[in-house]
């Protein structure tokens, strides 16, 4: 498939409510269909960015995966976002992929200190990439985009990477610088999708939901501070070719990630 259509959704999220949430969004997906391959939420859409765990964690056949079946079923769309996971005795802020027929996810490795996440959350340990459609898609979760090397690409392993976040406007310019960076280094498509709004602990979001190309180009972009869903389509011609006139990543480091 050459051509792969993403909606952004940069919406404001109603604290700790996942059956609200869910309801609110459930008309942009009617709208989508027929529009979109893909629709990526921000993190934690569900819930917020909230530390509430032990009371809102759901297992991974709860109600917000459950419903999101239930609409790629409907629709033909698949979706990305995450969500508070109870998985056995641990937690984690979960990526999630949904399609008509498979399911992928992808836990959260580096845990927001600052926001005393690493308390109420376990981090994830291995990193996912979904094939679906003929792309390679990557998928990170907000902090994790402070990390290049997490991030990196070896060898054009993915063709798109995702990052699903709640990133506070006091450090907006580092998220739309970072989006960029990662895209430029990586030779991929990077979409970011961001909240707006403000929290149940009075933290403001305003969004900055982008797609850049592979060579940094913001291409697609959510007006700031307002929600919306911005439709943008990525074409695989254009960033193959490109690898191939321009093969930085033939030069890149090698490297190995060890857990510790």
């Amino acid at each position: 498939m050459q051509q792969f259509t993403l909606g952004l959704i940069q919406t404001d999220i109603l604290w700790e409510d996942i059956s609200g949430n869910l309801a609110r969004l459930y008309p942009r997906i009617v709208s989508a269909q027929g529009v979109c391959d893909l629709i990526i939420f921000p993190e934690m859409f569900t819930t917020g960015f909230s530390m509430h765990s032990a009371t809102l964690a759901e297992p991974v056949d709860g109600f917000t995966i459950s419903t999101l079946q239930a609409w790629a079923d409907q629709t033909g769309i698949a979706f990305c976002g995450s969500f508070i996971c109870r998985d056995g005795d641990k937690t984690y802020n979960r990526a999630f992929f949904i399609t008509p027929m498979q399911r992928f996810f992808y836990d959260k490795h580096h845990l927001f200190r600052m926001g005393s996440e690493p308390l109420h959350f376990d981090a994830g340990k291995d990193a996912c990439i979904v094939s679906y459609k003929g792309w390679n898609i990557s998928l990170q979760v907000c902090y994790d985009l402070r990390f290049p090397v997490w991030c990196r690409n070896v060898n054009n392993n993915y063709d798109l990477q995702i990052f699903v976040a709640s990133w506070p406007a006091s450090r907006q310019s580092a998220w739309d610088i970072l989006l960029r960076a990662r895209a430029i280094e990586n030779e991929a498509y990077v979409a970011g999708v961001n909240r707006v709004g403000s929290d149940g602990n009075g933290i403001e979001y305003r969004g900055g939901s982008v797609v850049a190309d592979m060579k940094g180009e913001i291409i697609a972009q959510a007006t700031p501070g307002e929600e919306g869903i911005i439709v943008c389509t990525l074409r695989k011609d254009l960033l193959n070719k490109f690898r191939e006139k321009f093969p930085a990543w033939q030069d890149a480091d090698s490297f190995e990630i060890k857990q510790v």
